[in-house]
């Protein structure tokens, strides 16, 4: 509760913040824009955290399953709390159309998660998969100067190798790891079965994000014509 009231503190700070004259020329560009600011104080933190987390009890990495930290299980719970933030930021301003795999996404995340704070269970797991936040930080960043045109090519091809190296590093890396792990010796049922489905369904998203981030960013004549766009014109997901 403590963190969802965070993020509602963060999302009416960007409400004071300045915004590009890119942004604020195309009103469904606002909410996105303020949306991805919160996105990335969330990516920032949840990143660092998570690195500390591992870094402070490196033991933790022994015992995927019954492994746990003060730290790693906070940073859990305040990771749902954005979760739950976001998810109700996206349908009361009615953009479920626009962002629905998002809403798949923070479904999946926020039942694993609940299930690991109940349990005391597999938050090392958790944390592991919170790495990805630390790639979040750069993937955040390209979208945000995509959106606000900035006049300098070179800033943003630089973030796109950096944010190519942080997706294997941070998301493709811990997930394959875990993927094999629960494949290999997590008991296919109760939690274990639930938290398997749960990885293998992100296994698929995961995929096809880095399949479209290729075709946006590296293989541009590759990408698809107008289908799936949103109201503003743009793929959330891919833009």
């Amino acid at each position: 509760g403590g963190s969802v009231a965070i993020f509602g503190a963060l999302r009416r700070l960007t409400l004071v913040l300045p915004q590009p004259a890119a942004v604020r020329s195309r009103p469904g560009r606002v909410w996105r824009w303020r949306n991805l600011l919160v996105s990335f104080a969330h990516s920032v933190l949840a990143g660092l955290w998570a690195l500390f987390s591992l870094w402070h009890s490196p033991e933790l990495l022994s015992d995927i399953q019954d492994g746990y930290s003060v730290p790693g299980h906070l940073l859990v719970c305040f990771s749902s709390g954005y979760f739950i933030h976001d998810t109700l930021d996206i349908i009361f301003n009615h953009q479920s159309r626009s962002s629905w795999e998002y809403l798949v996404h923070h479904a999946m995340a926020i039942s694993a998660f609940v299930s690991l704070i109940v349990t005391g269970r597999f938050l090392v797991a958790a944390v592991l998969l919170l790495l990805v936040e630390v790639s979040n930080i750069f993937l955040t960043v390209r979208m945000l100067l995509k959106m606000s045109n900035v006049p300098s090519p070179a800033l943003y091809e630089a973030n796109k190798y950096i944010n190519l190296v942080m997706y294997f590093a941070f998301r493709l890396a811990p997930q394959a790891y875990l993927t094999w792990y629960f494949l290999r010796y997590v008991e296919v049922q109760g939690q274990g079965a639930f938290l398997t489905a749960n990885l293998l369904l992100l296994d698929a998203m995961i995929l096809m994000y880095f399949s479209r981030l290729l075709r946006s960013d590296f293989f541009p004549s590759l990408r698809k014509g107008s289908a799936g766009r949103d109201v503003d014109g743009e793929k959330f997901l891919i833009d």
